[in-house]
């Protein structure tokens, strides 16, 4: 590793424009990501993910701005670039009728890993990804769970300190998902991944940090309970409850400073009734909420907390953007 690679931060993205006879797809997008930060790329359909996702590679050269990996900038080291970067593009090309151990031994000569390392480390890769026992399959003959691990199994073939993956469990079925999503996490800290998916939940799961991009703008980032608060600010708790309800917030007021309380109607002519407390605390007050509901005498049915989802999130910041687009 030079000084370069250990001075700087894994990716730097500085103003990055990218425009297609006249259309812009990606407009002054700037981030950074630290050395071992698994970072979620999320956005809607032509939002623009996939256009950064190529300029980060190099594969594709940006209008204007400025992109750097481990130090080096993309636009003027591409070869430095190309052994740093591991890259698994969306629908992710393979040769149909290569087997599994020619084709990694075939790509790692490409990316120069030592022959007397290969062997070895087409091992490690094949284990790690589950593949082990198909090794002498020919590729054109597994599904798409195969193929798609294949690809993450070549990305990370070479140990780059960065990857890239373009839908990486697109089509894939549950268990499938949960395999790659194992494999995603079991980088944390060696490498630097970036990762664009539709699944959301995957994402809150396996990531550090989401970056939202829409209309080629990076609309909202940080890590999902930070995006919480700042685009939603509130966490929800529903609880059914029989009592004073007159003196509820009294009740209530100890356990935090910033609650709102509604109180609907009666829900079964019992005296209980459907309590929606919200909160911009995003920690668990729940047994708190539930020690002062009994100290206090209440009679308590069920309660439940409903936090936002990062799916709440990823739709309020793209609604947010399209509302300030249409005021423009």
């Amino acid at each position: 590793m030079t000084l370069s690679d250990q001075n700087k931060p894994a990716i730097e993205v500085s103003h990055l424009v990218k425009t297609f006879a006249g259309v812009t797809a990606v407009n002054d997008v700037s981030f950074t990501v630290e050395k071992g930060e698994i970072i979620g790329f999320l956005g809607p359909n032509g939002a623009g993910k996939s256009t950064t996702m190529r300029m980060l590679t190099g594969y594709m050269p940006a209008t204007s701005g400025s992109i750097s990996i481990c130090g080096y900038p993309v636009a003027t080291q591409s070869e430095e670039i190309k052994r740093r970067v591991g890259y698994m593009p969306e629908n992710n090309p393979l040769p149909e009728d290569m087997r599994i151990s020619e084709y990694l031994y075939y790509r790692g000569r490409l990316k120069e890993v030592p022959r007397s390392k290969l062997g070895s480390r087409i091992d490690e890769v094949l284990e790690v990804c589950d593949l082990k026992r198909v090794r002498h399959r020919i590729i054109g003959q597994l599904s798409k769970g195969y193929r798609q691990r294949i690809g993450i199994a070549e990305a990370i073939l070479a140990e780059p300190p960065v990857i890239i993956m373009d839908e990486p469990t697109i089509g894939l079925d549950p268990h499938q998902i949960i395999i790659v999503r194992d494999l995603i996490a079991s980088l944390r800290g060696r490498m630097t991944v970036i990762i664009s998916s539709h699944i959301l939940p995957e994402i809150e799961m396996t990531c550090d940090r989401v970056l939202i991009i829409n209309q080629g703008r990076v609309v909202a980032q940080g890590t999902p309970a930070a995006l919480r608060r700042e685009i939603l600010g509130h966490v929800r708790y529903e609880m059914v409850v029989a009592g004073n309800f007159e003196r509820l917030s009294e009740a209530l007021s100890h356990v935090y400073s910033n609650l709102s309380i509604a109180v609907p109607e009666d829900i079964d002519g019992l005296g209980f009734k459907q309590v929606v407390v919200t909160t911009d605390h995003d920690g668990e007050l729940g047994e708190a909420l539930l020690k002062a509901l009994i100290d206090a005498e209440y009679r308590v049915r069920s309660l439940n907390r409903q936090r936002p989802t990062l799916e709440d999130v990823f739709l309020a910041a793209t609604r947010r953007s399209w509302d300030v687009i249409d005021k423009k």
